[in-house]
């Protein structure tokens, strides 16, 4: 009998032992996908914009939301949310577009990053990165924006 006492009282401390563990393994960080998909759409909207296509007329905003879009893409992965891809890895995008409707693009896919990080799983130890990569998408959206609506395109 004392054996069987001294068996429950093993299990149950082994059972109190592992309870916080598994409560301390939910908050480590895991795959997120919000800012998983935000990574793609700053990729796909950084691809659309890069240097490949330069049209004379908006390389200067080209150049300046590109930077913008580096920094968030920085911002993410420095909250240790990494999907382990390069900047400049190949990305598929339609080069068929004008450069009117590759600025379009961009700014639709800047749009899809801000709201993915803005609806991702909060993360204590990533919101400030989160929330200065939203602020710097969102100024490459009215870079990209301003020179959509105000270049003269051909």
């Amino acid at each position: 009998m004392f054996s069987k006492v001294r068996l429950m009282v093993l299990t149950a401390g082994i059972v109190a032992a592992a309870a916080p563990m598994t409560v301390q393994a939910q908050e480590v960080p895991g795959p997120h996908p919000a800012y998983l998909h935000a990574l793609s759409d700053l990729r796909a909207a950084r691809h659309y914009l890069n240097d490949g296509w330069a049209w004379a007329p908006v390389k200067r905003e080209d150049n300046e939301a590109i930077h913008h879009i580096d920094a968030a893409i920085n911002m993410i992965k420095q909250a240790s949310i990494d999907d382990g891809k390069g900047l400049n890895d190949p990305f598929h995008i339609d080069t068929g577009l004008s450069a009117h409707d590759r600025f379009r693009k961009a700014n639709e896919l800047l749009l899809a990053a801000h709201r993915d990080l803005e609806r991702a799983e909060d993360v204590p130890q990533a919101r400030q990165l989160r929330n200065h990569a939203i602020a710097e998408i969102d100024y490459a959206h009215t870079i990209v924006d301003n020179a959509e609506r105000t270049a003269h395109w051909e």
